[in-house]
């Protein structure tokens, strides 16, 4: 945000903060959008603005605000420099902790907790959820504030670098720190509402949860211990698969590289259960694989496929693809210079890929491990659906949420364990990491010519990802049938009625009717995700930007809280939300604004590890150099950093689109009439036994999500880095014969 005149940014936004007060209502009205009550601001109702809400209907609490803009506003008259920053920084914790205080403290029936009732007496008037004017002016006092602390000396002094920080601490802090907090808060409590670090200690060291019976021969072993190994099994498997299919889509043969991408992208833009029926379709004891066993062999048809095989084999096809999306930009990265360099000092192609090619992947390799370890702890789909009787983390805390007996503690220890082990991984993921340095792109050409694989690692990535994208094609062939016959078991007769129920269309007395079943929930749907897509993957970056570039105190907590969400099943995700955003000084349950952020910030932590590993491959010089040209941090970034991510982007973009389009754990609690999305339909078509109409719906959601990559792909492009293009595999023989 750095200006030609030094105090531009801070004058900026106190105008806007002033504005706010003056021209925006200050609470939100239900089931009525803001802009719709604009003409309402200046009177006395509940859509006035904050000026005549504070003066005039005796919320003296919102006085806060306008005395931290005040404080601002001296500030910004004083030239650059620390008192200045004193003033700024005091203007903004005057104004944003008085409106949040007052904000947590009042609500709809007066004061929040009978203790505050008791101590000041009952309030004369109340307060609603937040609206446009108050978030834009507690956001103008956050920024103002961030702007004092960089005048104080922090963040070196840059006001982009300090609003940017302090700006995303706030959204970690409010999105995912305080629901979560919320929610994981009810392990502390016993039945009677009492804190009690016993209730804590009794719920989580329990049998059921770190029982060794499995090892001692006395039966089964507790749930962590079943989470944790198909973790480690599952982050070990994708991070091969993905880096397999990356290296084979990056160096392999060139034919082969688009329908490779299209394929390894397929089970990320599926519903989850479409992949659960196709593997069931094929494994399952009327499955094809268990009636060929009987047919040929005489072997009779058993649940074998149910438990730790079947999950492990679903999780691996719905989490590959993110492993194969951070593991192609790493590859994409790489200088091929370095490898020509190793061939110049006499090594050949596979101890070049060993010695120089593999070790520049560490950074990658890291985090496409530990996206895949967090996404199988936190996965509630595919052990629900082929789970059997392998219990994991996820279901018990699915089932203490909705089971029999409603157990908010339980639930909530068992989301404890799964937030340790998510921090275990991460801190050794940082361990192993350490200060290495992986950087390739710098600011130096490099027309070198990507090494072609050796041929032994050739052979091994062929005879693993050719029988893996084999298998892909062989399951969805399974599970897209089931739209195309009338009754999938009994008559498959083929039939395109699925699709008319869901998706006719009619010429009514007024045009065109969108007459099926799904066009409203697909709509909404569409709407949502485009919404939190680019949202999720500007943030995203942003953090990683952060956490790359810059040193600044608490940065180990700013990392993990981005990490948080993934820790989190979707389902306590989403009762956390309904338990933190159902009363103010947020009112969002109910809205669409609150299925966009649980989106966003469900799907964060892949664009922060997405852009992280892609930041430690470019160097610092290239910063530098745009800094040494009078270039501001935010002009570096748009013009000169952001161009050289775009691996990272599409994969942020893409992975934050479809996951919002296929999600169910997450927003399940979150949907209502108004806002029905398209899971929440297929879902509902499930249970009533309708998988024909499911399954042809699911079709239309993985055409439509195909058509949005190829958009997304074309609109954001490839990063150029000045490179050759790579010969044909013979053409590396022959060119190796003539040297």
């Amino acid at each position: 945000m750095t200006s030609r005149h030094p105090n531009r940014a801070a004058r900026i936004c106190i105008a806007i903060g002033a504005l706010a007060y003056l021209l925006l209502p200050w609470y939100a009205i239900q089931d009525t959008a803001w802009y719709a009550v604009l003409p309402q601001v200046f009177s006395q109702g509940d859509a006035a603005n904050g000026v005549l809400q504070a003066l005039g209907q005796g919320r003296w609490w919102l006085l806060s605000g306008v005395a931290g803009l005040l404080l601002c506003a001296v500030g910004a008259m004083q030239p650059p420099g620390r008192a200045q920053g004193r003033w700024l920084l005091a203007g903004g914790i005057v104004g944003v902790l008085g409106l949040a205080l007052a904000g947590f403290a009042i609500g709809a029936r007066g004061w929040s907790a009978g203790w505050l009732n008791a101590a000041f007496g009952e309030l004369a008037v109340n307060q609603f959820g937040l609206g446009a004017g108050g978030f834009v002016a507690i956001t103008m006092l956050l920024m103002l504030g961030a702007f004092g602390l960089a005048r104080l000396g922090f963040f070196r002094g840059d006001l982009f670098v300090a609003a940017a920080v302090v700006g995303c601490a706030a959204l970690l802090l409010l999105f995912i720190a305080y629901p979560v907090g919320k929610a994981l808060s009810g392990a502390f409590f016993n039945e009677d509402g009492r804190f009690s670090i016993a209730s804590f200690a009794a719920r989580v060291f329990t049998e059921r949860i770190w029982g060794l019976g499995c090892v001692q021969g006395g039966g089964s072993c507790g749930v962590a211990w079943h989470t944790l190994v198909l973790a480690l099994l599952t982050a070990a498997g994708t991070t091969f698969l993905g880096t397999a299919l990356a290296l084979m889509a990056e160096r392999g043969n060139r034919r082969l590289q688009g329908p490779l991408r299209v394929l390894a992208l397929l089970p990320i833009i599926t519903p989850p259960f479409v992949v659960g029926l196709g593997l069931i379709l094929l494994f399952g004891r009327a499955g094809v694989v268990n009636q060929a066993l009987e047919s040929w062999f005489g072997l009779q048809p058993t649940r074998w496929f149910y438990g730790l095989p079947g999950i492990l084999v679903a999780q691996l096809f719905a989490f590959t693809p993110i492993a194969f999306m951070i593991m192609r930009g790493v590859v994409q990265g790489i200088a091929p210079s370095l490898e020509e360099a190793a061939q110049m000092l006499r090594a050949d192609r596979r101890r070049a890929f060993f010695t120089v090619t593999l070790p520049l992947l560490k950074p990658g390799l890291a985090n496409a491990f530990l996206v895949g370890f967090i996404e199988s702890i936190a996965d509630f789909g595919n052990p629900i659906v082929v789970g059997g009787q392998y219990a994991v983390l996820s279901t018990d805390i699915f089932f203490a949420i909705v089971g029999a007996q409603y157990d908010q503690g339980r639930a909530a220890s068992l989301a404890w364990v799964l937030t340790l082990f998510a921090l275990g991984v991460f801190a050794m993921q940082r361990a192993l990491l350490g200060s290495r340095s992986y950087t390739t792109v710098s600011g130096k050409g490099d027309a070198g010519i990507p090494m072609a694989l050796p041929d032994g690692v050739r052979r091994v990535i062929h005879g693993v990802a050719l029988p893996w994208v084999a298998f892909t094609v062989v399951v969805y062939l399974f599970a897209f049938a089931g739209g195309f016959v009338q009754t999938w078991g009994r008559d498959y007769t083929p039939t395109l009625k699925h699709f008319v129920t869901a998706f006719s269309l009619e010429w009514g007395q007024f045009g065109l009717v969108w007459s099926g079943t799904a066009w409203n929930s697909l709509w909404t749907t569409l709407k949502l995700a485009g919404l939190s897509a680019p949202i999720t993957a500007s943030v995203g970056l942003l953090i990683a930007w952060l956490l790359a570039r810059n040193q600044f105190r608490g940065q180990g907590a700013f990392e993990f809280a981005a990490l948080l969400a993934f820790a989190i099943p979707g389902t306590v995700l989403g009762v956390s939300y309904i338990l933190a955003f159902n009363v103010p000084p947020l009112e969002l349950t109910g809205t669409g604004l609150i299925i966009v952020l649980c989106f966003m910030f469900r799907n964060l932590p892949v664009g922060v590890r997405a852009g992280t590993a892609a930041f430690k491959q470019l160097d610092r010089s290239l910063d530098e150099a745009s800094m040494m040209l009078r270039a501001s941090t935010a002009q570096t970034l748009w013009h000169v950093v952001l161009p050289l991510l775009k691996p990272a982007l599409v994969a942020a973009l893409v992975y934050s689109f479809v996951r919002a389009m296929t999600t169910v754990s997450a927003v399940i609690f979150l949907v209502t009439a108004e806002n029905e999305l398209a899971t929440t339909y297929i879902i509902g078509r499930v249970g009533n036994g309708d998988y024909g109409v499911a399954l042809a719906y699911c079709t239309v959601l993985i055409a439509l999500m195909s058509v949005a990559i190829a958009l997304i792909q074309m609109l954001v492009g490839e990063r150029r880095l000045g490179r050759r293009k790579t010969p044909t595999h013979q053409g590396h023989h022959k060119m190796e014969r003539l040297a």
